[in-house]
C-alpha cells in the first residue's frame, strides 16, 4: 500500500503569505501563461503586475484589515482581484454569483464588506436587498482590471480581528443562513501544496477548468505549481473536452454532473484525450458507472475529491493511477482522517460506519460570527457531518450528510431557505423540502405542501417558488398533501419523508 500512497510522503509547508507565491512564480516562469479564457491571456509576469497595481489601489483607499467581496466568476479578473486583495493586506470574501440578492447582502453584512467586485446580475439581486445602498460600493468585476476605477470613498468595513485572516469562504448552515468560514494564509498555502501533490501539478501541466465558478483551490495550486490554467465557460462538456484534447491539457477538472453527461453522450465515440492525464472530479459524488465508462474510453483514471469549506478545502483525493471508484480516495498529504460513533464519540475501526472526522494544516481558523458552534475539538480534530467509512487502506467513502443539506452540483442548498419562501405564500398553511437523487445534478428540492384552501395547484408552487431563488434551489417536484406528519416540538423527519417520495434508500 505503501507504493499506492505517495500522499504519506513528508510534506514541507513554508511559512510565506499565499500572496508571496505568485511572485515567486512569476519570477521563475515570468513568461508562461497563468490564466488563459478565450482570447484573454495572462502569463504570470503579468498577471503578478496587475496584483501588484491593484494591491496599491486597495491599500490606499481600504487601509489593511478590510473585508473585500470578490465574485469568483471564471474569468482571469477574479485572479487579479483575489490575489490583490491579499497583497493589499485586507481579508478576501469569495462571493457566489449564483446566489440570491438576499444571501448575498446577508454576506456583506455578516463580514462588514464595505466594496465588493460582482457581476451585473448580481448587483441587481443586490440593490434591493440591501438595506443601506451607501454601506457598500458595487465595482464590476473587470473593475479589478483597471485600478483607476476604484472609488475614493469607500466606506469603512469593520478589521476581523487583530490579525485579519486571509479569506472568508461562506457555506450554508441547517438554519438556512450562509456561514463564513475564516482562513488564514497558512491554511491556504498548506492547501496549495497538498492539492498540488495530490494532483501530481507541476510547471509542465496545462489544466482545462471546466466548472461554473472559479474555485480558489484550482487558482492556488496552479498559482503554487506554475501550471497553465485554461477556463472553459461553455457548459457543454463536448465542447470542454475538445479544447482539453486541442491544448494537449494535461489536467481536465469538472463537476460530477457534466462528467455523467459526457459519459452518455453519443458524441464521446469520437472524443480523444491523448495527452490528458487525469480527469478530476468534486463537489458532489460522481456515480461509479459514469467515471468507469470514462476511463475506458479515454484510457484516463477518473479521479475522486472531498472536503469542506471549512478545511480549505481539499481533505481527500485518489491519486492516480489508482482510482478507487465509489471512494474519495485517501487523505492528502499531512492530513488525517478517522470515522467515529455519532453518540458516543469513540473512534471506530476499518469498515465501520459513523461521522467522518478530518484533522491538518488546512483546518480553518474558525467561524466569522464567534457564536456560531465550533466542529473543532480539543485535539484539532473537525467533525463533517457527514457519515462514512475509511477502508483497511485508508480510502474514505461516504455515505449520507448528518444534516439536512445536499448538493446541487457544486452548490450547498439548505432545506430551510426553500421553506421560508415556500411559507411567504398566501394559500402555503404547511410545508417541507427534501432531495431526492438526481443523475444530472446529485440531488434536486422537492417540496411537500400544505394548501390553504382548495384553489392551490402543485404548477402554481413551483413557479412562485422557482421565480425566487437561484437555479440551485427551484424545486423540481412539488406535492400536495393534507398533512404533514411532525414529532415532538413541531420537527419533522426529512428522510422518513423522502422515502415516501422515493423509497427507503437501498443498503450498502
Amino acid at each position: 500500500m505503501s507504493e499506492r500512497r505517495a500522499s504519506t510522503r513528508p510534506l514541507t509547508i513554508p511559512a510565506i503569505r499565499l500572496d508571496e507565491r505568485l511572485r515567486q512564480t512569476a519570477a521563475r516562469l515570468p513568461t508562461r501563461p497563468a490564466v488563459r479564457c478565450g482570447d484573454d491571456l495572462l502569463t504570470f509576469a503579468e498577471l503578478d503586475a496587475a496584483v501588484t497595481g491593484l494591491a496599491a489601489t486597495l491599500r490606499e483607499r481600504t487601509g489593511p484589515g478590510a473585508v473585500i467581496g470578490v465574485a469568483n466568476v471564471l474569468d482571469p479578473c477574479f485572479a487579479v482581484a483575489y490575489y490583490a486583495v491579499l497583497r493589499s493586506g485586507n481579508t478576501v470574501a469569495i462571493l457566489n454569483p449564483l446566489q440570491s440578492g438576499q444571501a448575498l447582502a446577508h454576506m456583506l453584512d455578516a463580514a462588514g464588506i464595505g466594496l465588493a467586485f460582482v457581476t451585473e446580475d448580481m448587483r441587481t439581486r443586490l440593490t434591493p436587498a440591501l438595506p443601506d445602498a451607501g454601506a457598500v460600493r458595487l465595482m464590476p468585476v473587470n473593475a479589478a482590471l483597471d485600478p483607476t476605477s476604484i472609488p475614493a470613498d469607500v466606506p469603512g468595513a469593520r478589521p476581523a480581528g487583530a490579525e485579519p485572516p486571509a479569506c472568508v469562504l461562506f457555506t450554508s448552515g441547517t438554519t438556512g443562513l450562509p456561514k463564513g468560514v475564516l482562513l488564514s494564509h497558512r491554511n491556504l498555502v498548506a492547501n496549495a501544496a497538498q492539492i498540488v501533490r495530490a494532483h501530481r501539478l507541476s510547471p509542465n501541466s496545462v489544466a482545462v477548468n471546466h466548472l461554473p465558478s472559479y474555485h480558489p483551490m484550482h487558482l492556488n495550486s496552479a498559482v503554487w505549481a506554475g501550471a497553465v490554467q485554461v477556463l472553459c465557460t461553455d457548459p457543454d462538456p463536448v465542447v470542454a473536452t475538445q479544447i482539453a484534447a486541442d491544448i494537449e491539457a494535461t489536467h481536465y477538472y469538472s463537476l460530477p454532473m457534466r462528467l455523467a453527461r459526457l459519459a452518455a453522450d453519443d458524441r464521446l465515440r469520437g472524443l480523444r484525450l491523448e495527452s490528458v492525464r487525469t480527469i478530476l472530479s468534486g463537489g458532489s459524488a460522481l456515480a461509479p458507472q459514469a467515471a468507469c465508462a470514462l476511463t475506458d474510453h479515454f484510457g484516463v483514471p477518473v479521479m475522486q475529491g472531498y472536503g469542506l469549506a471549512e478545511t480549505s478545502p481539499l481533505t481527500h483525493c485518489d491519486e492516480p493511477p489508482w482510482p478507487c471508484y465509489g471512494s474519495v480516495g485517501p487523505p492528502v498529504a499531512a492530513t488525517e482522517c478517522r470515522v467515529v460513533d455519532v453518540t458516543t464519540r469513540a473512534v471506530l475501526p476499518a469498515g465501520e460506519r459513523g461521522e467522518v472526522q478530518v484533522r491538518g494544516p488546512q483546518i480553518m481558523l474558525g467561524y466569522l460570527d464567534p457564536d456560531t458552534p465550533s466542529p473543532i475539538d480539543a485535539d484539532g480534530w473537525l467533525s463533517t457531518g457527514d457519515i462514512g467509512r475509511v477502508d483497511p487502506d485508508g480510502y474514505l467513502f461516504l455515505i449520507n450528510r448528518l444534516s439536512d443539506a445536499f448538493k446541487y452540483d457544486d452548490n450547498l442548498v439548505t432545506p430551510a431557505e426553500i421553506e421560508q419562501v415556500l411559507a411567504a405564500h398566501p394559500a402555503v398553511a404547511d410545508c417541507v423540502v427534501v432531495d431526492t437523487p438526481d443523475p444530472e445534478h446529485g440531488a434536486v428540492a422537492n417540496a411537500l405542501v400544505v394548501p390553504r384552501g382548495d384553489e392551490l395547484t402543485e404548477d402554481d408552487v413551483a413557479a412562485y417558488v422557482n421565480d425566487r431563488v437561484p437555479v440551485f434551489q427551484r424545486l423540481a417536484r412539488v406535492v400536495l398533501t393534507p398533512s404533514i406528519p411532525r414529532g415532538p416540538g413541531g420537527k419533522t423527519r426529512r428522510g422518513a419523508l423522502r422515502e415516501l417520495l422515493v423509497g427507503p434508500t437501498p443498503t450498502e
